[in-house]
């Protein structure tokens, strides 16, 4: 059911008063945009599938607005704030909660070990600045101890390129698809943030999230340096024919690229954007 427009405005002067007590100015280039929409949440949450029994790592906790959701629901949630101010106000809302582990500290260099998050065992959570997003994803879904199952608040363009299929494909979908399924489970319009960014922001997950041996099983033989070095050529002039960029990347001439291509049954003027993650694959065992 919506929140009435009276509870949203609630929860935004509470958001602005908590601000002013704990001298927090939310600052553009850490992306502290403070999600107060209700619903949001609730959509977060849904998109999660977060249950009793499950162990959540939440990213960029903020003022904790989806932090209270999640230790209502989880069996235990660990939650990581890398903003002193923000963290001190955490530490005083949730003081003596027994199913929340405030950390202090930057996600890029967080170990999931060391707080019990084994590989496949937890769901992770997250509202991510623009700028740390490909880092983040390359570090999880690339890391021994992956999760099951990733639920991301991201600019909408970016989570629009992840979840891309053929045709308007781009080197972070390929990133992102090789090692799981993404898909977008809902719309934030900027107005639900304060300060309002500049963007709208969309939910997605990335479910069925592969472990080490099951993205080797899928590569088929050929290893991943092999595979990305593929891609990254592939990708490394956009407007140009794939065949143009492999000659140029692998030093081979033109005539073998077109002929690889043939051979891997693509039309020989394809480019790289038309390409999906199996296509990727069968092209590298030609190679």
């Amino acid at each position: 059911m919506l929140k009435s427009k009276k509870s949203q405005d609630s929860v935004l002067s509470q958001v602005k008063e908590i601000c002013r007590a704990y001298d927090i100015w939310p600052q553009k280039s850490k992306g502290q945009n403070f999600l107060f929409n209700l619903d949001a949440i609730e959509e977060i949450m849904a998109a999660a599938g977060v249950a009793a029994t499950d162990s959540v790592l939440e990213v960029g906790p903020g003022l904790g607005v989806l932090t209270e959701r999640l230790i209502m629901q989880a069996k235990r949630v660990v939650s990581v704030e890398l903003d002193a101010k923000i963290f001190g106000f955490l530490e005083a809302k949730f003081a003596g909660n027994p199913n929340l582990e405030l950390v202090h500290g930057d996600i890029l260099k967080f170990n999931p070990d060391h707080y019990q998050l084994k590989a496949n065992s937890y769901k992770l959570v997250a509202n991510l600045p623009y700028n740390i997003t490909s880092f983040f994803l390359k570090t999880f879904l690339t890391a021994p101890n992956r999760p099951q199952a990733m639920t991301l608040l991201l600019q909408q363009e970016v989570a629009q390129r992840i979840c891309a299929r053929g045709g308007k494909m781009s080197l972070l979908a390929v990133s992102v698809q090789l090692y799981g399924e993404p898909k977008i489970m809902g719309r934030v319009g900027r107005e639900n943030f304060w300060p309002s960014p500049e963007v709208d922001s969309a939910i997605i997950k990335i479910d069925k999230i592969r472990n080490a041996a099951a993205v080797d099983n899928y590569l088929q033989g050929v290893s991943e340096p092999e595979f990305w070095r593929l891609v990254k050529i592939g990708f490394s002039a956009k407007r140009k024919q794939l065949q143009h960029n492999l000659s140029a990347g692998y030093k081979r001439p033109a005539s073998e690229m077109k002929k690889l291509l043939n051979l891997a049954n693509f039309d020989e003027k394809i480019r790289a954007e038309n390409l999906s993650v199996a296509d990727w694959v069968r092209l590298a065992k030609k190679l």
